[in-house]
C-alpha cells in the first residue's frame, strides 16, 4: 500500500481556513438497542440494526428460515403489514451547542417515516440513498427516543399504481407467489427488484434498518467527498489531483501531486494491483474535526466504440492503461437476499473466487443492489473491474417529477461513492429494457407496447427517455472523471436494437437456453462484447441436504420446485441432457451430470467468444452466485461450493489457452493470448484409446498472437486412425512453453452418453499435512469427469471434475478443516462412467 502523504497536508491547510474547531462523538445510537413490532400490536421484540424484518422475526423465533423447504411460502404476509423500530439514546449537554447536528440513515428500506422525540423529522422513498436530516432542534439533552415506521412496500406500492393510473411491465415481479394476483408494483417502490422475485430467486420482500444510523455533528463545514481527477502525460508520469467541497457548496478545493513514477493499477492476470491511499483532513487548534480516506489505483479505463473500417460496425471493448483487454468473467446477484446477513468473508470469498478463476470483470446487474463499499475496495485489491448496472432493470417505470427527483438523488449518491475506485469500467443505465420495450419496433420486444394504447405509450416511453438518456449520463457526466455511460444492456448504440445487430454493442444470448439452440450455436452467434448467456445446474448433492429431507430430493418435488424457480428450468435441462448424456436414475448423479452439462456449455461460450478476438472482446456469462439455495445460472452456489462450471471457468479463462473445435471434418486449434508479446510454444497432441494405448501423437510448434487470437493449427480428421473406434479414443492437446504445461484440452469423438467408458479403477490415498490433505490419485484406465466429494465436512478440492489419462497420478489439496480420520471417512468419488446405467 502506497500512501500519498503530500496530499493529506494540502487539503488540511486550503480548508482548516473556513472552520471552527469542534469534535465529532463516537456513535451513540447503539446497534443493539433496538425493538421492533408489528403495528397495531402490543409486544416490542428485540432487533437487530442494521438488519430486516424478517431476520429480526427469525431471531425472535416468530417465523422459520424461509429457505428451508417451502417455508418461503408461509411468510409471504410480512410485507403486507406495517412495522415499528424504536430505541433510546443518550445526548450530552455539550453536543447540542454543535452548529450543524444531523441524524443520518446510510439506509432505509423502503417507505418510512422518521420520529424523533415524537416529531416526524424525515420520510423516505428510496432503499439506496443516504438520508441526512437536521435534528439539533428536536434533540434534547439526556435521553431520546428514536422511531422509525416501515410501511408495507407491497400496499404502498399498489397506492402508487393506482395513482398513476395503470399498472407497469415488471416481467420479474412474483405477484402471484405474494398473494397480489396480477398486480406487480415492484417499479413503483425504488426498491432491489430481486425482492419481489426473479427466476432465480424468491419472492421475500423485506422491509428494515438495512445500514447504520449514527448522530453527525460539527461546526461550520465537514468534508462531503473526494473527486479523484487523473491524467497520464505522454511521458508516463501521472498527475492525482483531488476535489474537495463543504457541504454547503461554499468551498471547493482543489489540489495536485504529480507522481513521477506511478505504479499502474492492472486487471487480474495483466499486472499488479498498487492502491494508493489518499487522506484529506480538516484541522482546528491543532484537532481533527473531520477526515475523509480513499484508496485509489493509478490507471486509465476507457470504453472504445470505434467505427470498423468495413462494414458499419463499432468495436466495444475496455482499454486499461492504453491496452486493448478483453473483459473475462460474469455477472453478479446479491449474495442473499436479506443483505445484512452477507458477512465480509463472503464478500472476499466471491471476489476472490472471481479472481482465482483468471476472470477481469464482474457485472453488478441492475435488478440487485449497489454493493457494499467493502465489494468495490476487494475488486480494487484483486483486480476486477465493475460493470455498474444502474438499479433498473425488466420493468418500465414511473415519470412523475417526485420519482424523477429520487432516482436523481440516487445516482448522485451513488456515483460519488463509488467514483473513486480503480476498479469501477462503465456505468450501465438498465438491464434489458430497451430490447424488451424495442421502441418503434412492432414485430420485435417482449410483448409489453401491446397491451397499452397510444397514449399510454407515449407516457411510459417519455419517462424511460427521461431517465436513461438524461438523468443518468447527466450525473456520470457530471460527478465522475470522464467514466463512459451506456444507456441499457443489451444495446446496438442509440437507433439500434440489440441483437439485431451484432456489428456493435453488447449482446445477450439466450438462444442456448430459452430458445432450445445447440450449444455449438455459440460458435455461430458472434458479438462484440458478449455481456449474458448462460445455462442453469442444480447444487451438489451436499448442499440440496440442506434445504431438503430426503422425500423431497426428486427434482420434480414440490420442494425441489419450489427451489427452480425458471418455470422451464427443469424441462430445458433434460432436454439438453437427453442429446448428450444418460439421464441417471439416482438423484445425486442427476445433479452431477446436470453440473457437467453446465460446465460444458459455459466453458465452450468462453473459449469461443476468447477465439472470437479481436472481433469480441467480452464474455461475461450469466451469473457467479446465488441469493438463496436453487437451481440457477451460477458457478458457485448458495453455500459457497464451487460447481463444475466454475472450475471449467478458470480453465478457459486462463491468460493463454487453446481452443479446439472439430467440424465440418477437420480438427481446427485456435491459440489465444491475453499478454502483450507473441509467445513460441508447442502443441503436443496424443490420440489414445480408454485403456492407453497411443494411437498416433505429434508436436506441433505454434506462435500465440500477442493480445489476440489465431488458428494455429488444423488437420483432415480422415488423417487421424478413428475409424469404426470414435467412442473408444480420445485426443488430447496439451500447450507447453518450454517445460511448462499451460493448458490441456481433452477431445472426444461422441458424444458422452455414446462413449464405451471402462470402470477406471480410481484409487486414492490420503495424507495428512497438518493444515491441508494431499489426496493422491490414480486412474488405471481413462477417467471423464472425477468429482471429488466430502461429504463430513465443506472443503474446496485444488481442482475437481477433471479428466484422467490412463496410468495418470494426480495430487489434490484441500484444507484440513477436520480430524484426517474424519475426512477419509467421509471422502468419496464419482465419475461418468458410474452414471451410465447401461452399457453400449
Amino acid at each position: 500500500m502506497k500512501s500519498l502523504r503530500q496530499i493529506y497536508a494540502f487539503l488540511s491547510v486550503m480548508i482548516v481556513m473556513n472552520t471552527q474547531a469542534g469534535e465529532v462523538p463516537d456513535n451513540i445510537i447503539k446497534p443493539g438497542n433496538w425493538q421492533f413490532r408489528q403495528v397495531a400490536t402490543t409486544v416490542w421484540m428485540p432487533a437487530s440494526v442494521p438488519g430486516t424484518v424478517h431476520t429480526d422475526l427469525m431471531a425472535a423465533g416468530k417465523i422459520k428460515d424461509p429457505y428451508y423447504r417451502l417455508n418461503e411460502l408461509d411468510v409471504q404476509w410480512i410485507d403486507k403489514v406495517n412495522w415499528e423500530y424504536k430505541t433510546t439514546f443518550i445526548v450530552a449537554g455539550e453536543m447540542l451547542q454543535k452548529k450543524n447536528v444531523r441524524l443520518v440513515f446510510e439506509g432505509l428500506d423502503t417507505w418510512a417515516h422518521v420520529y424523533l422525540n415524537g416529531i416526524l423529522l424525515l420520510k423516505t422513498d428510496n432503499m439506496f440513498v443516504t438520508w441526512r436530516v437536521d435534528a439539533g432542534e428536536y434533540l434534547k439533552a439526556g435521553e431520546n427516543e428514536l422511531r422509525v415506521l416501515l410501511i408495507s412496500p407491497v400496499m404502498k406500492g399498489l397506492e402508487e399504481q393506482e395513482k398513476f393510473g395503470f399498472p407497469l411491465p415488471a416481467s420479474n415481479d412474483q405477484s402471484e407467489t405474494g398473494g397480489m394476483g396480477k398486480n406487480q408494483v415492484s417499479i413503483f417502490t425504488r426498491k432491489a427488484g430481486y425482492h419481489f422475485g426473479w427466476d432465480w430467486g424468491p419472492r421475500l420482500v423485506t422491509s428494515g434498518i438495512w445500514k447504520p444510523v449514527y448522530l453527525e455533528l460539527h461546526d461550520n463545514a465537514r468534508i462531503a467527498g473526494i473527486n479523484i481527477i487523473q491524467n497520464l502525460s505522454v511521458n508516463g508520469a501521472r498527475t492525482a489531483g483531488a476535489t474537495v467541497s463543504a457541504p454547503s457548496g461554499i468551498s471547493r478545493h482543489k489540489v495536485s501531486l504529480n507522481i513521477p513514477s506511478p505504479e499502474r493499477w492492472w486487471p487480474n492476470g495483466l499486472g499488479a494491483q498498487p492502491l494508493y491511499r489518499i487522506s484529506a483532513g480538516l484541522l482546528a487548534s491543532g484537532k481533527v474535526l473531520d477526515s475523509i480516506s480513499q484508496n485509489i489505483g493509478l490507471r486509465t479505463i476507457r470504453l472504445i466504440r470505434k467505427p470498423d473500417a468495413k462494414g458499419g460496425g463499432e468495436s466495444f471493448f475496455f482499454e486499461v492503461n492504453g491496452r486493448p483487454v478483453f473483459a473475462k468473467g460474469a455477472n453478479y446477484i446479491p449474495n442473499d437476499v436479506f443483505l445484512t446477513r452477507v458477512k465480509p468473508e463472503t464478500y472476499e470469498f466471491i471476489v476472490k473466487s472471481a479472481a482465482e478463476a483468471n476472470m477481469n470483470m464482474l457485472r453488478v446487474w441492475g435488478g440487485g443492489a449497489y454493493e457494499s463499499d467493502l465489494f468495490y475496495d476487494l475488486c480494487d485489491k484483486y483486480g476486477i473491474m465493475v460493470w455498474q448496472d444502474f438499479m433498473f432493470a425488466c420493468s418500465m417505470y414511473p415519470g412523475n417529477q417526485e420519482f424523477l427527483n429520487s432516482i436523481r438523488h440516487e445516482a448522485e449518491d451513488n456515483v460519488k461513492r463509488l467514483r473513486n475506485h480503480a476498479c469501477m469500467a462503465l456505468w450501465c443505465g438498465n438491464n434489458e429494457i430497451e430490447i424488451a420495450w424495442a421502441q418503434g419496433r412492432e414485430d420485435r420486444g417482449w410483448g409489453w407496447k401491446q397491451v397499452y394504447n397510444p397514449e399510454q405509450r407515449d407516457i411510459i416511453w417519455k419517462a424511460y427517455d427521461t431517465i436513461f438518456h438524461h438523468i443518468l449520463p447527466a450525473v456520470v457526466e457530471t460527478y465522475t472523471d470522464r467514466q463512459p455511460y451506456w444507456h441499457s444492456s443489451p444495446s446496438a448504440g442509440m437507433g439500434k436494437l440489440a441483437n439485431d445487430d451484432n456489428t456493435s454493442g453488447d449482446m445477450h444470448y439466450w438462444g442456448v437456453w430459452h430458445g432450445q439452440h445447440p450449444f455449438s450455436n455459440f460458435r455461430k452467434y458472434k458479438a462484440r462484447f458478449m455481456s449474458e448467456y448462460g445455462f442453469q445446474s442444480f447444487p451438489e448433492f451436499n448442499s440440496v441436504k440442506k434445504y431438503t429431507v430426503p422425500e423431497d430430493r426428486n427434482i420434480e418435488s414440490p420442494v425441489m420446485a419450489s427451489h427452480q424457480r425458471s418455470g422451464i428450468g427443469n424441462l430445458r435441462i433434460k432436454q439438453y441432457m437427453e442429446q448428450d448424456y444418460r439421464i441417471p436414475d439416482d438423484f445425486e448423479q442427476l445433479l452431477y451430470v446436470g453440473q457437467l452439462l453446465q460446465a460444458e456449455a459455459i466453458k465452450m461460450a468462453l473459449k469461443t467468444h476468447r477465439s472470437d478476438m479481436p472481433y469480441c472482446m467480452g464474455s461475461l456469462y450469466w451469473q457467479i452466485n446465488d441469493c438463496w439455495p436453487v437451481a440457477s445460472w451460477s458457478g458457485i452456489d448458495y453455500y459457497g461450493k464451487w460447481k463444475a462450471l466454475h472450475y471449467f471457468a478458470r480453465e478457459a479463462c486462463k491468460n493463454q489457452i487453446i481452443n479446439v473445435v472439430v467440424e465440418k471434418g477437420k480438427l481446427l486449434i485456435y491459440g489465444v493470448s491475453d499478454l502483450p508479446e507473441k509467445t513460441n510454444a508447442v502443441i503436443r497432441l496424443n490420440l489414445a484409446d480408454f485403456n492407453g494405448l497411443s494411437l498416433w501423437n505429434r508436436p506441433v510448434k505454434v506462435t500465440l498472437p500477442a493480445n489476440n487470437s489465431a488458428l494455429v493449427y488444423s488437420i483432415d480428421l480422415k488423417e487421424l486412425p478413428l475409424g469404426f473406434r470414435e467412442n473408444e479414443v480420445f485426443l488430447t492437446a496439451t500447450l507447453a512453453i518450454g517445460t511448462k504445461e499451460i493448458d490441456q484440452e481433452y477431445v472426444y469423438f461422441a458424444r458422452p452418453k455414446d462413449l464405451r467408458l471402462p470402470d477406471p479403477g480410481i484409487r486414492t490415498r490420503i495424507s495428512d499435512k497438518g493444515d491441508h490433505f494431499v489426496i493422491e490419485i490414480i486412474s488405471e484406465k481413462l477417467c471423464k469427469n472425477l468429482m471429488l466429494i466430502s461429504d463430513n465436512t465443506d472443503v474446496r478440492f485444488s481442482d475437481n471434475y477433471f479428466d484422467m489419462q490412463p496410468g495418470e497420478t494426480r495430487l489434490i489439496t484441500c484444507p484440513a478443516t477436520i480430524r484426517w480420520e474424519d475426512f477419509e471417512k467421509g471422502f468419496r468419488t464419482l465419475n461418468l462412467k458410474q452414471t451410465m446405467n447401461q452399457d453400449l
